[in-house]
C-alpha cells in the first residue's frame, strides 16, 4: 500500500472495520486519526493502537490526505460544512454513508476536494465485504487508487461509472448480507424442528454459505450451472429446488431488491 494519512470522521462501526482493516494490511498506526463527538468509540480505537484521536473534525482533517466521512446520512450536509474551512484541493474525500449524492458532498465541502461515494457492506467488519465505489469525474487517477487502496484492506471493490449504478450495489451487496441472514435463520429454524439441536443446525447452514459462496467466487462457472451440479435427477436437491421455484423465490427476490432499490433512490433524494 502507497504512503499516505487518512482521517476519520466518525467512530462506529464502519470506521472501525477499515481502520482495523488498514492496520492490518500494514498501515502504520501512526498514519491513522479519527474523530467521534464522544469518546466511547475514540477509546475503542486507541485500543487499536491509534494515537491521533479528537473531539474535533478540524484537527483530525487539516493534515490527511485521505478523508473518510463515516457519519450518519442525516447529518452529513452539517459535517461537510463544518470541513469545508480546511479541506484542500489535493485531498480525497471518501464517502460511506448511503444516498448522498457525490455533487452534494463536493458543493457541501467547499468544492476543492476529489470526491468518491462507496456502498461497503457489514462483513466488512471480517475484512470480507463487498463494496462500490463511484468516482466524479474530475478525481485524479492517484485518489482513485488511493479509495481502492482504503476500501480493500475490508474486501473486494467494484467501480461503477455511473452513480445511480450504486442503487444496484446496495441491492444486490450493501443490503443483501440481511437477505442471507433471514434465510438462514429459516434454514435453522426448520432443522431445528426436524430435530437438530441449534448449534448444529448453525453451524452446518453457516459452513454451507460460506462453501456456496466461495465455489461461486473462486471458480469458473455461473450460479446456475453449481445449482445444476448439485441436482441430481429425481433426487432430494431437485426437489427441494422445485419447491422453491413453484413458491416464486425468483420472484420474491426479484421483488425485493427491486424494493431496495427503490428506497435507496428515495433516500438520494431525500438527502441531497
Amino acid at each position: 500500500m502507497s504512503a499516505f494519512t487518512t482521517a476519520f470522521v466518525g467512530a462506529g462501526n464502519m470506521s472501525r472495520s477499515i481502520i482495523s482493516g488498514l492496520i492490518a494490511s500494514g498501515v502504520d498506526a501512526d498514519a491513522i486519526s479519527a474523530s467521534n463527538p464522544s469518546e466511547g468509540p475514540l477509546e475503542e480505537l486507541r485500543q487499536l493502537g491509534l494515537v491521533t484521536l479528537s473531539k474535533n473534525n478540524l484537527s483530525v482533517v487539516e493534515t490527511a490526505d485521505v478523508i473518510v466521512l463515516a457519519v450518519k446520512p442525516q447529518i452529513m450536509q452539517s459535517v461537510c460544512e463544518e470541513l469545508a474551512a480546511v479541506i484542500r484541493t489535493e485531498q480525497l474525500v471518501i464517502s460511506v454513508a448511503a444516498g448522498v449524492a457525490a455533487d452534494s458532498l463536493h458543493r457541501w465541502s467547499g468544492g476543492r476536494a476529489d470526491i468518491v461515494r462507496c456502498m461497503p457492506n457489514t462483513p466488512s467488519q471480517l475484512a470480507a465485504g463487498a463494496s462500490g465505489l463511484f468516482a466524479r469525474a474530475s478525481v485524479s487517477a492517484a485518489n482513485r487508487q488511493r479509495a481502492e487502496e482504503v476500501m480493500r484492506a475490508v474486501g473486494l471493490v467494484r467501480w461503477v461509472e455511473d452513480e445511480t449504478l450504486l442503487h444496484a450495489v446496495t441491492a444486490v451487496a450493501g443490503s443483501a448480507p440481511a437477505y442471507f441472514f433471514q434465510f438462514m435463520e429459516a434454514m435453522i429454524a426448520e432443522a431445528q424442528r426436524m430435530g437438530l439441536d441449534e448449534e448444529t443446525a448453525r453451524t452446518l447452514c453457516a459452513q454451507t454459505c460460506i462453501g456456496a459462496g466461495r465455489m461461486l467466487a473462486e471458480g469458473d462457472v455461473d450460479a446456475g450451472e453449481l445449482r445444476r451440479r448439485v441436482c441430481s435427477p429425481n433426487g432430494a436437491t431437485e426437489r427441494a429446488v422445485a419447491a422453491f421455484s413453484a413458491a416464486g423465490l425468483e420472484h420474491i427476490v426479484s421483488k425485493a431488491m427491486q424494493e431496495c432499490y427503490a428506497r435507496s433512490e428515495e433516500m438520494g433524494r431525500e438527502l441531497s
